[in-house]
């Protein structure tokens, strides 16, 4: 059922997350991710256990906040964009922890929103990218709201990096890819101001260089699987490369018969022919 901007805010504030809907994801979604996404976390550890907390995680897919959300033990709540709460999934979504966001403007009620999750002592995941950033290889430049919120809340923030997201589906049908989720220590906001400039140098030069050293050790560790198929991928076409070599044209034999067959012929005996 679709809900107004208005509705999913007042929901999300009061309520935070739906219990039944959160623990029946994660009941149904963990063995899918454990199976067949083979599923890894490290540093989950580093998430405080209480409090308000900022985890700032890269943006790749839409699916990024829910495997984040099965990576640690707490209730994520997420910025979702408004148009997703125009749908039926709307009471699913909102159960899950997502609150909309105007997408291309200031949003206050957004923003208020975020604040009263982090005064309530609940987490947020909040990508510093802004929107999905398709390049496999690379990550977008942060953006400085998230820092903004930190500072203001005195919440730790949690860098993160995620990988695999990008190349889950083909088509409709789910790759067996593996996704991993990398936490590093949480970063205090303490004792700065909250100014543009305190909230720049925070992301920028504080969390993000952490989420890039995640994410480019996430990047050369793409397991196991991954590095066989690499491999056979590379043999066969190394082994193409062999077989063509190998099965090149050779000269033909009949042509290079019929001129011995010319320079041997004898003389004729017939008296006519000079």
């Amino acid at each position: 059922m679709a809900m107004t901007n208005e509705e999913a805010h007042e929901l999300s504030r009061k309520r935070g997350t739906s219990r039944l809907i959160y623990g029946t994801a994660r009941v149904v979604l963990s063995p899918i991710a454990a199976i067949w996404y083979r599923f890894k976390v490290t540093g989950a550890e580093y998430v405080p256990k209480d409090g308000p907390a900022i985890i700032a995680p890269n943006h790749k897919s839409f699916y990024d906040s829910f495997f984040i959300g099965l990576a640690t033990r707490r209730h994520l709540h997420f910025m979702a964009k408004t148009e997703l709460f125009e749908g039926r999934s709307a009471r699913l979504l909102s159960g899950l922890g997502a609150f909309p966001v105007r997408r291309g403007e200031a949003d206050p009620d957004a923003l208020e929103t975020a604040r009263l999750h982090l005064e309530k002592g609940r987490v947020l995941a909040l990508f510093p990218e802004g929107t999905r950033h398709r390049d496999p290889e690379q990550l977008r430049a942060p953006r400085k709201g998230a820092g903004r919120l930190a500072i203001e809340a005195q919440a730790p923030v949690v860098p993160c990096a995620i990988t695999g997201t990008d190349r889950l589906f083909n088509g409709w049908f789910p790759r067996p890819v593996k996704v991993q989720v990398s936490f590093a220590p949480a970063i205090q906001p303490a004792q700065l101001e909250a100014t543009p400039e305190a909230a720049a140098d925070l992301i920028e030069n504080q969390v993000w260089p952490e989420v890039e050293r995640e994410f480019a050790k996430l990047k050369a560790n793409p397991g196991l699987l991954a590095a066989i198929l690499a491999a056979l991928g590379a043999g066969a076409a190394g082994g193409g490369i062999a077989y063509s070599n190998q099965h090149k044209k050779k000269p033909k034999r009949k042509v290079l018969v019929q001129k011995l067959k010319r320079r041997g012929k004898k003389k004729s005996n017939n008296p006519f022919k000079r």
